[in-house]
């Protein structure tokens, strides 16, 4: 046999093995991959955090276990309702890494400007229980919030829904959901503002910005959080607030997301806040943005 056919064979066979290991290996390998991802994106902290110093008298702490969860999953979640039996309530979606006990001075501020708040940790997070959650189990767990939120606080008109970080995507999901069958429905819209706090365009332009690359890294993430392209959808007022100096999520992300959001809409940027003090650097200017919602 000609030396030129045999090496020509030999290089159909290594292709020929190199497509079957593909085929064979790869859903296994884009598995691992999947979870060290999701593993990597929630970050999860066990305990609690280290600045909690218990619940503040007149927080209800809450067990939520729609049919759709098996055994072994729940949702863990804090009901704090205001003093005026009448006050705007509002859904807190929280960020990666903490769970409820490492977001109680947030849900404190908003508390102590006169409303109601049911936050939630997602399944995995604190005392919730499931497994490592993902985007699609995030979106879930808001839309269960959710309904217990609708129960707690019936008038429509008095629903607020907030999100902080990657909380704020998860918000941003949830408000378009609700916009979405509001339209189908003909009816009003289910809530009457959607706060995003320190949020950003979609976890890819995140990590662009983290491992300092002009490549397309959103096209290699499993997990997406697409808020750029969802928020054109959203069908009730929205205020986006980020502090000037965040040193994790940019600020014109917000601005991008403000130029996309429909109308009426509100851009607070807050000059020397951070990732996670927009809210008490800001003081009277968020308490009045808010309200404006409303």
């Amino acid at each position: 046999m000609p030396s030129s056919l045999l090496l020509h064979l030999k290089r159909r066979w290594l292709s020929w093995l190199c497509m079957a290991v593909l085929m064979i290996g790869l859903p296994a390998g884009c598995s691992v991959l999947q979870h060290k991802e999701r593993e990597l994106v929630f970050r999860i902290e066990p305990g609690q955090a280290s600045w909690f110093r218990g619940l503040p008298a007149g927080v209800q702490e809450l067990d939520l276990r729609p049919r759709t969860f098996t055994a072994n999953q729940s949702l863990h979640a804090w009901w704090w309702p205001a003093q005026r039996a009448d006050a705007p309530a509002i859904l807190y979606l929280h960020g990666v890494r903490w769970n409820l006990t490492g977001q109680l001075f947030r849900i404190e501020q908003l508390h102590a400007m006169g409303y109601s708040v049911l936050a939630v940790d997602y399944r995995g997070f604190g005392q919730s229980r499931g497994d490592l959650p993902s985007e699609a189990t995030v979106y879930e767990d808001a839309q269960v919030a959710w309904e217990r939120f609708a129960q707690l606080q019936p008038d429509r008109n008095k629903r607020l829904i907030f999100g902080h970080s990657l909380g704020g995507a998860v918000a941003v999901e949830l408000a378009a959901e609700l916009s979405r069958q509001a339209q189908k429905d003909g009816s009003q819209s289910a809530a009457r503002g959607l706060i995003l706090e320190s949020t950003f365009t979609s976890l890819g332009d995140v990590a662009a910005v983290v491992a300092d690359t002009a490549l397309p890294v959103r096209w290699l993430l499993s997990q997406k959080f697409d808020s750029i392209d969802k928020i054109d959808q959203v069908g009730m007022p929205v205020l986006l607030v980020h502090g000037q100096d965040d040193r994790y999520v940019p600020p014109r992300f917000s601005q991008q997301l403000y130029e996309a959001a429909q109308q009426p809409k509100t851009l607070l940027l807050v000059p020397g806040a951070s990732h996670n003090n927009s809210m008490s650097l800001a003081g009277p200017r968020y308490r009045q943005a808010i309200k404006a919602l409303l």
